[in-house]
Order: C-alpha cells, then sequence, then structure tokens
C-alpha cells in the first residue's frame, strides 16, 4: 500500500509543478514549437515543389511560344582572299617547287548606326492552375553601312570578293520568328535563310545565324553610305535584348507591360523613360565609346553578349513567392500565438494542457496548406483571405471550449488579425519590407514588455 501511495503521489507532483511551475509551462511552449517546425518544413518543402511544377509548366509553355529574345545584328559578311606559299620537294631534281595556295576568309563590318524601335503586346497564357507571360513583338531596325574599306586590316581591295558578300542577323529566338524577313538595302530586296552549323561557337555566344542571298555588288561598293531596314516579328518570353553593334545605336521600346526589369550593360535615358500600369516606354542611346569593341572584325563573328542590352517582362511576385514568404513567418505566427496563450496562463492562473497547445499550432500550420492549394484556383488576396479567416475562427471557437467565457478568446482573434494582416502587408511590400518588419516586430517585443511586466517569475 505504502509503494501505491508513493507511485501516484509522484505523478501528481510533476502535474502539479507542470500546472504551477512558469518555468515548466515556458519549457513545454518552447518545445512544441520545435515539434511544429517539423510540420513547417514540410509546408515549405511542398511550396518548393509546386513552385518548381509552375516552373516546368511556364518553360514548357514558353518553349513551345518563344523564348527569349536577343538580336545581333545586321551585319555584313565580306569574303577575300588571302595568300599562303607551301613548298614541295622534287626527289629528281633536287630542288623545291613553291605553289601558291589561295584561301576565302570573312570580315564582318558592323554598320555605321543603328535605330531599332521595338513595341511589345504581353499577355497571359494558362495551362490548368499555372499561367505564364509571354509577348508578340514587332521589331524594325534601320542605319547605314559606310563604303568598305579593309585596307586598314591589310586587305587589299582587289581581294575582295563582291559579289558574294551578305548580311548576317543571329538570333536565340529562331523558332519565335512568325514574319518573312526582308532586308531592304538602297533599293533591292533580300531574303533570309537559316545557316545550319554544328560549331556554333564561330558564329558568338551559341546562337542562331540567318544569312541573306549575295547581295549586288553597287549596294556595298558605292562611295556613298548604303541605306537598310528590316522588320522582324517574334513571339517571346522572358526578355528582349540586342547588342549596341551601331556606331552609334538607338532602341526605342514600347509595351503594355506594366512592371519591365531594364537589364544588361545600358540602363534607358531616364529623361524619356516612363513606366505606367498601362505599360511603358524606354529610350536607349549607346555610343561606340561607351562599348570596347571595334567595328570591322576578321575571320569570326566575336562574343559580344556580356554588351546586350534591354528589357526583362518579369512577374513582381507570384503567387508561390508569395506563399513561401507567408510561410517564412510560420514560426513568428506560432511564437507569438503561443506567447499569447503563456501570458493568458499565467496572468488568469487557467490550466492550458499540451496537447491544446499543440491543436493550435497544428491549426496554425494549416494555414499555409489551405493558402497554397486555394492560391491555385483563385489570386492570394482571395486564397490568404479565406485561410485566414478560416483558421482565426476555428481557434478563437476552440479557446473558448478552453477559456471558457468570451473575453479572452476575442483578444486572441483580434490578435491573430492583427498578425496576418501584418504579415499580408510585409509580403506585399519590396522595397520597405524589411523596415516595415524590424518596426513592427519592434513594438511586438514592446507591447510584450509591458504585458509581462507584472507576472511574478520567481515562482517556478
Amino acid at each position: 500500500m505504502e509503494n501505491t501511495d508513493k507511485q501516484t503521489q509522484q505523478p501528481n507532483k510533476f502535474n502539479n509543478w507542470l500546472k504551477t511551475s512558469i518555468t515548466a509551462r515556458m519549457l513545454m511552449v518552447g518545445f512544441l514549437i520545435i515539434i511544429l517546425l517539423i510540420p513547417l518544413s514540410y509546408i515549405n518543402s511542398l511550396i518548393t515543389e509546386r513552385s518548381m511544377r509552375q516552373q516546368d509548366v511556364v518553360n514548357e509553355i514558353n518553349d513551345k511560344w518563344g523564348n527569349n529574345i536577343l538580336i545581333y545584328g545586321p551585319i555584313l559578311k565580306v569574303p577575300y582572299k588571302t595568300y599562303s606559299e607551301s613548298s614541295t620537294f622534287n626527289e629528281k631534281t633536287k630542288t623545291y617547287f613553291k605553289e601558291t595556295q589561295t584561301h576565302i576568309s570573312y570580315a564582318y563590318i558592323f554598320p555605321e548606326n543603328l535605330e531599332a524601335n521595338v513595341d511589345v503586346n504581353s499577355k497571359t497564357l494558362n495551362r490548368g492552375n499555372f499561367e505564364s507571360a509571354v509577348f508578340t513583338t514587332n521589331m524594325k531596325f534601320a542605319g547605314t553601312y559606310v563604303p568598305t574599306n579593309l585596307s586598314e586590316k591589310g586587305i587589299k581591295d582587289e581581294d575582295i570578293i563582291w559579289d558574294k558578300a551578305s548580311v548576317i542577323i543571329k538570333t536565340s529566338n529562331l523558332k519565335g520568328i512568325k514574319s518573312e524577313m526582308i532586308l531592304k538595302l538602297n533599293n533591292n530586296n533580300y531574303t533570309f535563310q537559316t545557316i545550319y552549323n554544328d560549331d556554333k561557337k564561330n558564329y558568338a555566344g551559341h546562337l542562331d545565324v540567318l544569312e541573306s542571298g549575295f547581295l549586288k555588288t553597287e549596294d556595298i561598293r558605292s562611295e556613298e553610305n548604303s541605306q537598310f531596314s528590316i522588320t522582324m516579328t517574334f513571339n517571346g518570353s522572358k526578355q528582349i535584348e540586342m547588342i549596341p553593334i551601331g556606331k552609334t545605336t538607338t532602341m526605342k521600346m514600347t509595351s503594355n507591360w506594366s512592371d519591365p526589369s531594364f537589364i544588361g550593360n545600358y540602363l534607358p535615358n531616364d529623361e524619356t523613360k516612363s513606366i505606367s500600369k498601362d505599360g511603358f516606354k524606354a529610350d536607349w542611346n549607346v555610343l561606340h565609346i561607351n562599348r570596347a569593341f571595334s567595328q570591322q572584325h576578321l575571320n569570326r563573328i566575336p562574343n559580344l553578349n556580356d554588351f546586350a542590352f534591354g528589357t526583362k517582362f518579369m512577374v513582381m511576385v507570384d503567387e508561390y513567392q508569395k506563399s513561401e514568404r507567408s510561410a517564412k513567418y510560420g514560426f513568428l505566427v506560432i511564437g507569438l500565438t503561443f506567447l499569447i496563450f503563456f501570458l493568458i496562463q499565467t496572468m488568469s492562473k487557467i490550466n492550458i494542457h499540451p496537447f491544446q497547445y499543440l491543436m493550435i499550432g497544428l491549426a496554425l500550420t494549416m494555414f499555409y496548406t489551405l493558402l497554397v492549394s486555394i492560391s491555385e484556383h483563385s489570386n492570394f488576396l482571395k486564397a490568404y483571405l479565406t485561410a485566414g479567416i478560416s483558421v482565426i475562427l476555428l481557434i478563437t471557437l476552440y479557446s473558448k471550449s478552453i477559456l471558457k467565457d468570451w473575453k479572452f478568446p476575442l483578444f486572441i482573434g483580434m490578435s491573430l488579425t492583427a498578425l496576418y494582416t501584418f504579415i499580408y502587408v510585409i509580403i506585399q511590400l519590396e522595397n520597405y519590407a524589411l523596415l516595415v518588419g524590424s518596426i513592427g516586430l519592434f513594438l511586438i517585443l514592446a507591447i510584450v514588455m509591458f504585458v509581462s511586466r507584472k507576472i511574478d517569475w520567481n515562482n517556478g
């Protein structure tokens, strides 16, 4: 009998210590928070997996519609003759026989000036629950070539094969071309065909190459500048860039896209740039002194992709990015909610069982699974409101069954509403997210310090 009494007294002492000791309750709450990090990590993995699935679908849509656009050209391609000598020893005459061999090389000449007018019409394509931003762009190029003079490169005029000259344009999006490309050079028109080449490194940057038919001699051997123009229509996605190969290069771009990101080696002019909810307009002006390459190149086309500039048609924060950013505050939400219950339990002497803490924590983690699943079928705001209201009502009603009256449950509901509203505001912000978040956390800490100042921490 005595042993039985001792065994029953020991659990009772432990239960009493757990109920009355502040230290025990703090350890229990901390342990439960750590346990709840496990489902939070699985939720983060779920968001990452769904985000990767979205990216796979977007890449598939873009691959069929048209990927990013990079234009490198038009470049004048002029063949010329080079010579080499070889010696052959004749055994009979005991003499060397010299033979001159002729080789064909190419000079690549950039235009004197290059003007581009780019009009971009953007839209979204959907597949299931996923969507991708794509565009159709009409690009008009015009400019001039100065009379070809390769004497500074050591090439004689009589060695140039004028009737085999052509114009080359390189692009990253051959599949996206949606109209016949015709080069107008002075008063003559020339069509293009694709060059298949296994060794794309010879054409710089692994770009596909389009080459015109042979040019008429009078169009490039004139003593006056040769005028050219060409129009291209592309289906594309992600971004549009061009390489400033003109001695003076200008580009004017207009679009209905409201969230552009200007990328590359050069930025548009601030004086003419305008961005609104209806789209944007931007102008670039690049001079030859702004880039470190010449107008004439022999034997190969250099890789100048690092000098490209243009616009990225970006989605500022998509649904999965918002969900991921929201889930990063999961630890904060659970910790502050448990802190509220801990303070209520400590100040009101109401007993809250560890299992009840665990149920409240699991309800908080369910917010993120609801958010991700609903946002795939609706916009983020509706998903956030639906998930938030559901979880707040669930915890408020559950708190009523624990705390008996409505005073503390209503306070908990209002606190969760304020906390989820605060997190939503932070998610929407870009430039001021860190500042607003830091100020908010400081105010929360100040409130907790103020409320907890009268607690007797020696009891425990």
